[in-house]
């Protein structure tokens, strides 16, 4: 069965669900009404031919608005295999959530807006706690990454996951120099179940519209 058939047998049954007929319900009717009419004083028509007008109308709308959905749901589906394709691919995104694989290094993307003499960044765990603070130094102006080793403020190492991390910087004078955090890293899992199609990088999960760039994997 093709889309449209299916569009419209929906539509008909919606409609039948609303008003208690479709149109070929009320076709029967209207013949079976003929067929038992008093020949010496026949019904006029025009009523009829009216309601069926009325009728059809109503079952237009329905089909207008069937087949409005199915535009939507082409839509995103066409939406899901392209997140589908950026399994494998690296990807930029609005966020502070950094990714601590076990025994690895985590890095801390951030933007500056402009050159910081000092930067101090702080992770959470997801919580909100307090897990480390680490003292960057003096970065330049643009895109910028620390090295976490994964350990918190005793030096202990803390448990793989997701965390998050906020920037404070200031320049020589002292003055406060915007400090934005972004996520960057490699997609590998896309869930398509929800509205919002989320994406896994590690332990990160994110919105597919909060991605700013892609680029190809190595």
């Amino acid at each position: 069965m093709t889309t449209g058939a299916t569009g419209a047998s929906a539509a008909e049954a919606a409609m039948k669900k609303s008003t208690g007929m479709n149109k070929d319900d009320f076709l029967k009717l209207f013949v079976t009404q003929l067929q038992n009419q008093d020949p010496l004083n026949p019904q006029d028509g025009t009523e009829f031919i009216g309601q069926l007008a009325q009728l059809t109308q109503v079952e237009q709308a329905y089909n207008t608005n069937t087949n409005l959905q199915n535009l939507l749901n082409q839509g995103n589906n066409s939406t899901s295999f392209a997140a589908v394709s950026l399994i494998g691919k690296e990807v930029q995104a609005l966020g502070s959530q950094v990714d601590l694989q076990q025994g690895a290094t985590a890095q801390l993307n951030l933007f500056l807006e402009g050159s910081a003499s000092q930067v101090n960044l702080t992770i959470r765990d997801e919580n909100g706690n307090v897990v480390k603070t680490l003292d960057a130094g003096a970065l330049a102006a643009g895109k910028a990454s620390v090295a976490w080793d994964g350990t918190d403020n005793s030096g202990a190492a803390v448990a793989p996951g997701a965390y998050t991390f906020s920037a404070a910087a200031v320049d020589v004078n002292g003055e406060k120099v915007a400090a934005t955090p972004f996520i960057k890293g490699r997609v590998d899992g896309v869930d398509i179940s929800g509205t919002n199609l989320i994406l896994s990088l590690g332990n990160v999960k994110l919105n597919l519209a909060d991605v700013t760039s892609v680029a190809q994997g190595v």
